[in-house]
């Protein structure tokens, strides 16, 4: 009789564990999607309102969407904003590459006294983000008469902590036998930096391009109390311009300014995620 009960007992565990098996992809993909529904809603939402003609809430598309873009566009002269800030992105971005793999080359391979100290003191820098700075910062710009340039909305952001830090560990990982290898065969440190350890760090690269360049296209504080004129105004001051204050806000048009803002950061996150991936994946395990 124990051996019988015994028997269902194991039967019946043997079910729930394959309904359990059964349940659980189903409970976790609902929860998936959920979570994806809630995070993309915001740009459904927007996309429908940039069809729409008037009024908000409504979640039925309209028929003006191409209304809605051809006005976002010419009201805030949206080609030359974007233009601006695809400038002032992507000269920041690279230059902060430029500035992070030679500081950390120097750092690493020509063993500079007080390196950790350098280190320390560059990483400090994170506890002065850039609100903290404006004031003395606008106020050398103002020396150098660089406000309202395009000088004064990318140099003081060339140095970077982060990517300083990043390519110091990368740097790091690589074996020291190919800076011997590199030096039998003749090849100087210029050579040496520029055939082999840049070719190498593509990955980690592509990683700090895509960061700095969404970050600096995002930026709205520092270019509206830089860029004073239409010549170096950046697109988030252009969908600022799309918000009328003075009458009531056409939502239509504002979401098509919105949509056509993300565009560009979207096409580089598309082009760089791989390389994004990999850099944080190759920088974590690094630590």
């Amino acid at each position: 009789m124990s051996t019988i009960t015994q028997s269902a007992t194991t039967t019946e565990a043997i079910r729930a564990g394959a309904w359990r098996a059964r349940l659980y992809p189903v409970i976790m993909h609902i929860i998936m999607a959920s979570a994806v529904f809630v995070v993309t809603f915001p740009l459904i939402y927007a996309i429908i309102l940039s069809t729409q003609d008037a009024g908000l809430g409504s979640l039925q598309p309209g028929s003006a969407v191409a209304d809605n873009f051809h006005t976002a566009w010419d009201r805030a002269n949206m080609g030359l904003l974007m233009r601006n800030t695809f400038f002032v992105a992507f000269g920041v971005a690279l230059g902060k590459i430029i500035l992070s793999i030679l500081g950390a080359y120097a750092l690493i391979y020509f063993r500079v006294r007080g390196g950790m100290i350098i280190m320390a003191v560059v990483m400090l820098t994170h506890l002065l983000p850039l609100p903290v700075r404006i004031v003395p910062t606008y106020d050398l710009l103002t020396d150098l008469e660089w406000v309202d340039t395009f000088k004064g909305l990318t140099i003081p952001f060339f140095a970077s902590a982060t990517g300083l830090l990043l390519f110091q560990q990368f740097f790091r990982t690589v074996p020291t036998d190919l800076a011997d290898a590199a030096r039998v065969d003749g090849a100087g440190p210029i050579r040496f930096l520029v055939s082999i350890l840049i070719p190498v760090s593509r990955t980690n690269i592509g990683a700090l391009f895509l960061i700095e360049f969404v970050y600096m296209w995002n930026q709205y504080l520092w270019p509206l109390i830089v860029a004073n004129s239409d010549d170096t105004r950046q697109v988030q001051i252009g969908i600022k311009m799309l918000v009328a204050t003075d009458s009531v806000i056409e939502w239509g048009i504002l979401m098509a300014g919105v949509l056509m803002v993300i565009v560009p950061p979207l096409i580089v996150l598309l082009l760089l995620q791989r390389s994004l991936m990999s850099g944080l994946t190759a920088s974590t395990e690094d630590f």
